[in-house]
């Protein structure tokens, strides 16, 4: 992928949520706390960790669906924030360059509007289609593009399976014909077997229509099959952001490695020699972490320094970032 453009960009991103008090005594969690990466048009970047890293609270305050409390977005070389700059762009135009796929196809769909409702309601906002003929045509050859067919436009949400919803969810953000899409945890709702068969749609749907993913999910098999880059959260954080085979195969970071480490391996000869990395105990709360590094409360390196200094995501290798003190111990 030589001469790459990037599409998205982020710089310095924080997202705080008030969470009670006033004043001097106001409380914030700070779910994404000073996250920085970019996206090349035509890939699909990974975004891992465990849950209430941040991963989705990064993807919707991307599209401004949150507020973002500070930062810079760029989209396609145009700035729709800048904090310091005091810049908030209308988002209106950009809404069909966008999207999203939310995570839970059972609470994203209105439950008592029809499928074809669903997926021409952006039809309708944004005037893509100038006669109901062909508001229904394209409503029809969505529901195609992603396995349904026309006779699943005039059901209702619950009639449904999970695998199905989640189908209208792509087609409805495909209604738009969009460039960039936020898979925010799109298979992780579903069986096993469906989501090979979803992961693999998307892939399909890159091909054939030249988009670009932020691909959110907590299951590293997953997003090593679909990504070109992976970029490892934890607690509000980015850690880690390599290449999918770099990262997988030359992880720096001691939380990524435990990560990797948990990955289930088919064979059982491999899987009983593989050593797995327990972490030693709980994610502290984002309302409360810890000072430094906010691994270091579960970091078998951890030490003073980690404590005292804020650990700097730092290239260690042509595009492959780590934010770690002792990376000198690890590698």
């Amino acid at each position: 992928m030589s001469e790459q453009k990037k599409l998205v960009e982020i710089e310095h991103l924080k997202q705080y949520f008030p969470a009670g008090g006033f004043g001097k005594n106001r409380r914030y969690v700070k779910a994404v706390d000073d996250v920085s990466f970019f996206i090349y048009r035509g890939e699909t970047l990974g975004l891992v960790g465990e849950s209430g890293c941040g991963k989705t609270t990064v993807g919707r305050t991307m599209l401004r669906l949150y507020e973002p409390t500070d930062g810079r977005i760029v989209y396609d070389g145009e700035v729709l924030f800048d904090k310091a700059e005091k810049i908030s762009a209308d988002m209106l135009p950009y809404r069909r360059r966008m999207q999203i796929v939310f995570q839970d196809p059972y609470a994203s769909l209105d439950p008592r509007m029809t499928i074809g409702d669903i997926v021409g309601e952006a039809i309708d906002i944004h005037k893509l289609a100038s006669s109901r003929e062909e508001r229904r045509e394209k409503i029809i050859s969505l529901l195609e593009k992603v396995g349904l067919n026309s006779e699943h436009a005039n059901r209702y949400p619950h009639e449904f399976s999970g695998g199905q919803r989640q189908r209208v969810g792509i087609a409805r953000a495909l209604a738009v014909d969009p460039e960039f899409i936020v898979c925010d945890e799109p298979v992780s709702a579903l069986d096993v077997s469906i989501q090979a068969q979803v992961v693999n749609m998307f892939e399909d749907l890159q091909k054939e229509l030249g988009l670009t993913y932020l691909f959110i999910a907590h299951d590293l098999s997953v997003v090593r099959h679909i990504s070109n880059r992976i970029g490892v959260m934890y607690l509000g954080k980015l850690v880690e952001l390599a290449d999918s085979y770099e990262l997988i195969c030359r992880s720096a970071h001691p939380y990524t490695r435990s990560l990797i480490s948990a990955i289930p391996i088919a064979d059982p000869k491999t899987a009983r020699a593989s050593k797995r990395i327990i972490l030693q105990g709980d994610v502290p709360s984002p309302l409360n972490p810890p000072s430094g590094c906010r691994f270091r409360t579960r970091c078998p390196y951890a030490d003073e320094c980690c404590a005292a200094q804020t650990p700097e995501l730092k290239e260690i290798s042509p595009g492959h970032w780590a934010a770690c003190h002792h990376l000198d111990k690890l590698n």
